[in-house]
Formats: C-alpha cells, structure tokens, sequence
C-alpha cells in the first residue's frame, strides 16, 4: 500500500491524546493550531491547564504552560531547516499574544516527533556545538542554540510498554507489536479514548496492511481483530453501499432520459414533419442513433 495513501496526522493526535490519557484532564489538545489567518499550522498545540501540573508522560515531562508538537510521518524529512522552522512556529506562537509578552518565552517548549532518527540532523548538532541530553530512550533535549527548550521525540527507540500508541504509527511493526496494539485498545474502557485508539489502528492497521492480512489468518487474533475492525467495515460497507444507491439513482436517470429522448425521436420520425437535424437538436441524439431508429 502506497504510504501517500495513509493519512498519518489524524493518527498522530489521537496516539498523543492516548499517550496522555492518564493526565488529560489537566491538558488541553488543539489539533492544526492556526497562527494567523494564512495556512500556517501547528500539528498539535498542548497547553497545561495548570503551570504547577507535573506530566507523567516521559515525552511531557519537560512541558511548561505552552507546548508545540510536530510530527514527521515516516516519509517526511527532518533537516536542519526543518528543526529551526519548528523553532520559528514556536515565535510566531509567542508573537500572537492578546498583549505584548503575555505568552512568556520560557513558557514554550518544542516537540518534534520522528519514527526514525534523523542521522544527519544530528550530526549538524554535533559539528555545530548543539548540547544534547537523552533523559529516556528516545527523547533528546537539545539544550544550546535554541530559544525555547526543545526535544526531538524517535518513537522507534521509546520503550514500548510505556508509550504504544505513539510507537504504532509505523509502516514495520511486527506481529507483537500489533498484538500489544490490539490488546492495549481492548483494555481502554473510556469513550474518547476508544474512539481515539480506533483512530490509531485505523493508521498502523492500514500502514501494516500485509501484516494484518496474516493475522486474519492466524486463529487466536481472528476473533480480537474481527471485534475491533467490526465497527469500520460496518462504516465502509455503508459508504459502498451508499455509493452504490448514489450510482444506481445516476444511471437510472441516465437511462430514463435515453428513453425520453428514444420516445421524443420516434414520435417526431413518425410524424414526418422534421428534418433529421431537427430531430437530432431537439432530441439530443445523434444522426448516427437516429439512423438506428430508422433502421428498426
């Protein structure tokens, strides 16, 4: 399957509200937060609902009053250009306040989000003085040359017990991590939080489609998968089936007025009033039709 196909975006903020769940009533998610009037987004703008709030999250865990996310799908690039153009949404952000500094620049943080590690970025860090921690697995904190504190998130390398939903927007998982997927989505008993899964595995089930096909065949995932998907293939048989009506009422239309125009033909042949060209514009077929109406 083709990855221009797959939409990752709208998996990427439900697999952030999913790895937030467990403080998510004190944060509020806005997802393609527009800075201005033009088409200028930030893919997710998490904000604390309360500055003294600590996130569990190892990904929040340095998250102030205002925080910037970017995700990369796996096809994206992420240069240098890229990582300041982060930077630059972060100022733009700051630069929209009501009142002059009333988002204070040490209350921003940037997130830049990857499946994999962008080697190249990182060696322009190295050759150019950038520090560099890595608190967790997989989460570093550029700490020089950059105006707000900034980390670049490579969900291939977080420990996967604590951060599934993240690590699932992947087009190589392998068959536990979509059983781990699966499982994970059946112990969720929340709404939202369902709803959000289901939009995760709509993303990682599509990007691992040969996968899932031999997980269809395997006996002890048939029934889990069946139960989860059931919901979606009810979704898209309704929209084929729709479709079908849509294109039914299209074509019996279609023939109807082919039938009118028949009709309108033959009653103005019999007549013998009309010339062929008369007949022709105000039936609306052609000589070629009219010919076959002769001819029977």
């Amino acid at each position: 399957m083709e990855d221009t196909k797959i939409q990752w975006h709208p998996g990427f903020v439900a697999a952030m509200n999913l790895e937030f769940k467990d403080d998510k009533d004190e944060l509020e998610f806005e997802s393609e937060h527009n800075l201005n009037k033009k088409p200028l987004e930030i893919d997710l703008l998490v904000i604390k609902k309360k500055p003294s709030v600590q996130i569990s999250n190892e990904i929040g865990t340095f998250f102030q009053g205002h925080n910037i996310i970017e995700y990369k799908s796996p096809d994206d690039s992420l240069d240098i250009d890229v990582f300041y153009k982060s930077g630059a949404y972060a100022s733009l952000y700051k630069s929209y306040g009501a009142t002059v500094d009333e988002i204070k620049a040490d209350d921003i943080t940037v997130s830049i989000i990857r499946h994999r590690k962008p080697r190249k970025l990182f060696q322009y860090f190295r050759e150019h003085g950038f520090g560099i921690s890595t608190p967790f697995k997989g989460i570093y904190r550029i700490e020089d040359n950059v105006l707000f504190p900034t980390q670049v998130v490579v969900t291939k390398e977080l420990d996967k017990r604590l951060h599934t939903w993240i690590m699932a927007l992947s087009g190589d998982l392998n068959k536990e991590d979509i059983k781990n997927l699966l499982g994970s989505a059946q112990h969720l008993t929340d709404a939202s939080d369902k709803e959000m899964a289901d939009a995760v595995l709509e993303v990682s089930l599509s990007a691992n489609e040969q996968l899932l096909q031999e997980l269809i065949g395997d006996d002890s995932m048939y029934e889990t998968l069946m139960e989860l998907m059931e919901p979606r293939l009810k979704i898209r048989d309704q929209a084929i089936w729709n479709e079908g009506q849509k294109q039914g009422q299209m074509q019996g239309q279609k023939i109807g007025q082919q039938q009118t125009q028949r009709l309108t033909a033959i009653r103005m042949l019999k007549s013998g009033r009309y010339t062929s060209e008369e007949i022709s514009y105000i039936s609306g077929l052609s000589q070629k039709e009219l010919k076959s109406l002769e001819e029977n």
